[in-house]
């Protein structure tokens, strides 16, 4: 088991503790394979009736889920050509297929920040448990990268087109907004996280039906700005993401500017990945997605048809930008939106692997 993992089981539920707190949680390898052992282990335990997981902070339990995968030892393993980073997503996709299709109660705490992987371990989640501290976001354009770990499956599943709001802008969205666009199913205090935890642990709340528990410890969800989804469908559903870009930097509204903004600081080629992936993971299954994700995360690490790899791929210099040399002014190529063609974009869904021989076949 992992070192960062905290597992136990009370009365007839498994609990799990991520407790990487310095580092946010971030997973790693080690965290994938021990979570995909524990889960795997509890879904033959007839002991074992329902799952809850939550994260830590640096001042205990709660105050943080996960805020995503360990960039930093994305950016090492791509420029040192360590397999372990294909080792990686391989497992974690699994990991995500696992909890979505879990026969066992699953219920996520996701109290603070729950970004990227972190979403790919709750979104799966039959009962998804957000507080007022929540912070969710699938933010990867920020560093060349696409929301992956079934990005393309649940965002393509918001109302509209807010999935492709949220996955090209990376916008952050409290308890309410969660809710809402259908990534959030309850709010609890999180004054009372730690007795709701340890209510779970009673036998008359590890059943199938957790209503009571329900009932007793979920709140209504802080007052927040009503999502203008109108104003969203509208920008978008456009064809390309340059002409989302154009329209908003035609729209004299704050929020445009802003959104345009946000957009133009993105890496312009992701953002037009992200959009694709996001429409064709709509007619999908989950296995499908996940299937084409682990397609696109190797061209994104090892793009042979523009000529990049390592140092010069979108993603490993977004990681630069961000968290290694922490400048936040990435080296984007192409640098504008209007530099990028349909022939940079159709070989991100091209397999580099026969069907037969994909990692992710048997899902």
């Amino acid at each position: 088991m992992s070192e960062f993992l905290i597992t136990e089981i009370k009365g007839s539920v498994g609990f799990i503790t991520l407790n990487r707190p310095k580092a946010l949680n971030a997973l790693n390898l080690d965290m994938v394979r021990g979570l995909t052992a524990v889960l795997l282990q509890w879904k033959d335990d007839p002991e074992v009736h329902a799952v809850a997981i939550r994260g830590s902070d640096k001042t205990g339990v709660f105050g943080g889920f996960c805020a995503g995968g360990d960039i930093r030892f994305f950016h090492q393993a791509a420029l040192a050509g360590n397999p372990a980073l294909e080792d990686f997503f391989t497992e974690e996709y699994r990991l995500n297929h696992l909890i979505h299709g879990y026969p066992k109660p699953y219920i996520a705490f996701l109290d603070g920040i729950v970004m990227g992987g972190g979403m790919g371990i709750s979104q799966g989640s039959r009962y998804r448990m957000v507080t007022a501290n929540t912070k969710m976001a699938m933010p990867e354009t920020h560093i060349g990268l696409f929301p992956d770990v079934g990005g393309g499956y649940f965002l393509s599943r918001c109302p509209g087109h807010s999935g492709e709001w949220l996955g090209l802008t990376g916008q952050a969205l409290g308890a309410t907004e969660a809710i809402a666009l259908g990534l959030a199913d309850y709010c609890l205090d999180a004054t009372q996280l730690h007795d709701a935890w340890d209510a779970l642990a009673l036998a008359s709340v590890s059943q199938a039906d957790p209503s009571p528990w329900l009932a007793k410890f979920s709140v209504k969800p802080p007052s927040a700005a009503e999502l203008d989804l109108t104003r969203i469908n509208h920008f978008f559903g456009l064809p390309s993401a340059q002409a989302i870009v154009h329209a908003l930097e035609a729209d004299s509204s704050e929020w445009a500017k802003k959104t345009a903004s946000t957009l133009r600081h993105r890496s312009p080629l992701m953002l037009e990945v992200v959009l694709q992936q996001i429409r064709r993971a709509r007619t999908m299954t989950l296995a499908e997605d996940l299937r084409m994700e682990r397609d696109m995360v190797r061209h994104c690490f090892y793009t042979a048809h523009l000529k990049r790899s390592g140092t010069t791929s979108e993603t490993v210099e977004g990681i630069r930008a961000l968290a290694v040399d922490k400048d936040h002014s990435p080296r984007w190529n192409p640098q504008r939106i209007e530099e990028v063609s349909k022939d940079m974009v159709a070989p991100f869904f091209e397999s580099p692997w026969p069907a037969h021989a994909h990692p992710l076949i048997d899902l």
